[in-house]
């Protein structure tokens, strides 16, 4: 079982037990509506970027996470994710988004 440690009152980690994950599989029929996730990227761990001015993005983890979400029968909701979620994205990574 996994387990993760959460932050609690008085500067203590309290570890708390994961349950088995749910298998959620795409729907294979035609929906009659469309859902939209707020999608948003994925920062690159490992980049030596300042987060103040400088965008430090994984694409391929980015898209990788798109990729699942749209097998899963979802759209994209992308004004969200770049203008109104205020991400950090200047204007041409939000136009290569």
């Amino acid at each position: 079982m996994l387990t993760i440690d959460l932050p609690t009152g008085g500067n203590r980690l309290d570890r708390y037990e994961l349950s088995n994950p749910i298998d959620f599989q795409a729907p294979r029929v035609s929906l009659n509506r469309v859902t939209f996730a707020a999608v948003h990227v994925v920062s690159d761990p490992t980049s030596s970027a300042d987060p103040w001015t400088e965008v430090a993005i994984d694409w391929d983890a980015t898209m990788a996470y798109r990729r699942y979400l749209w097998s899963h029968g979802l759209a994209v909701a992308e004004a969200m994710d770049t203008a109104q979620r205020g991400m950090g994205l200047n204007w041409p990574q939000a136009l290569e988004l």
